[in-house]
């Protein structure tokens, strides 16, 4: 079964305890994590700013709480040997607070799933994928028994629920929710501005944006971008990247080709704020990515209201409403890739542009991730409340 339900949700804001049991391996201090994890700090925002009375608690070095944004942190310190739930303080507090949804980040916590679910048999636990691991198949009965303790969970594709359903580590009545596992405060700007910052030009100007990986595929992104070239004489394919073990036989390739040697570039590793320039003076975002649990570039590329060319993966998937916006095109197939560049190419760029960042506002954004949040929220909370969920 998905969700969100037909029926009329209760009225108020939902009371939510956002749970993360990970506990981080530099034992920074609650206030660096503040700072340090903005993802924790960006999907607390959206729920809050969509009207959930929320509150976050992290596993933490050190136990303190904070306020920021008008949501109250409190980070706790596990016990040597157990999970979060046996914290000090950490029952008191889960049963002052009354959430009547409980939202775990992350899968691979079903020990600490099935303590939380023990200790609050009443608040459904929601669980959010955030692109880790599958169990190793001697921990799959276990996260079966994790999931059994959840009421629903949540992936940035519904089709990312597949591989689970065929390993029967979760079946019906677990409710599946699409929402992404974040956004981008990226904004677009003046193309001529950015380009003169970046140097970047082109007509069409492409931007790849990813480590020089085999997952996100690179070689055939350039092999899709030369197949592409003789019916886009202009083009000019722009690499920005971090890790590039590939990065040797990208050059090589580049340096065998003429053409590519003219309108390749391999820009490299740049600061982050760099990649909003490079977005706003591109025209095209390309990626050849695998695997993506969701795509933080694809989304910073929705933000700036760049088009994107990218693999057919659910993620990418649902990010352009299966390729309604912008072009899809089957992973490690170069033909596809250029036909689908030389396509989107001839599109007038305004109307693609502001397609791009409608999109992105009503399906991508932090409030669209927000109301999300909230919907599947209510939606379980009225399913509790209606006794349709196990206790």
């Amino acid at each position: 079964m998905t969700g969100p339900a037909s029926a009329a949700a209760p009225t108020g804001a939902p009371r939510v305890a956002q749970i993360s049991f990970f506990r981080d391996p530099q034992a920074r201090t609650p206030e660096q994590l503040l700072c340090e994890w903005p993802s924790m700090v960006d999907l607390a925002d959206a729920a809050h700013e969509a009207g959930v009375a929320l509150t976050v608690i992290q596993a933490s070095a050190r136990a303190q709480t904070l306020q920021h944004h008008g949501v109250s942190y409190h980070f706790l310190v596990p016990p040597r040997e157990g999970g979060l739930a046996h914290a000090p303080g950490f029952a008191r507090l889960m049963r002052s607070l009354e959430p009547q949804v409980l939202h775990v980040h992350g899968l691979g916590f079903p020990v600490e799933v099935m303590a939380l679910a023990a200790l609050m048999p009443r608040s459904p636990i929601l669980l959010q994928d955030h692109a880790g691991p599958g169990p190793r198949p001697w921990r799959r009965r276990l996260w079966r028994r994790g999931f059994a303790a959840a009421a629903g969970v949540a992936f940035s594709a519904r089709a990312q629920a597949e591989p689970f359903r065929r390993l029967r580590l979760f079946a019906e009545p677990l409710r599946v929710y699409e929402i992404p596992e974040s956004s981008s405060r990226f904004t677009p700007g003046a193309q001529d501005a950015a380009r003169a910052l970046t140097g970047m030009h082109g007509n069409p100007c492409i931007l790849s944006v990813g480590h020089l990986v085999p997952d996100k595929d690179p070689l055939t992104v350039l092999a899709g971008f030369r197949a592409a070239a003789a019916q886009l004489p202009d083009a000019h394919l722009w690499f920005y990247f971090g890790k590039a073990p590939l990065l040797g036989k990208l050059r090589a390739r580049i340096a065998g080709d003429a053409l590519l040697r003219e309108r390749v570039h391999l820009v490299g590793s740049v600061p982050h704020r760099h990649i909003e320039q490079a977005m706003r003076a591109a025209d095209l975002f390309v990626s050849g990515s695998h695997h993506e649990g969701s795509g933080y570039a694809l989304l910073e590329a929705f933000a700036c209201a760049l088009p994107p060319v990218v693999s057919d993966i659910p993620s990418f998937r649902s990010f352009t409403a299966d390729g309604t916006v912008g072009a899809l095109w089957a992973c490690g197939d170069a033909a596809a890739m250029a036909r689908a560049l030389v396509r989107l190419a001839r599109e007038p760029p305004e109307a693609l542009r502001r397609a791009t960042r409608t999109h992105f506002d009503r399906e991508l954004s932090f409030a669209a991730v927000g109301r999300k949040l909230r919907a599947s929220y209510l939606d379980l909370a009225l399913l509790q409340s209606a006794g349709a969920l196990h206790s």
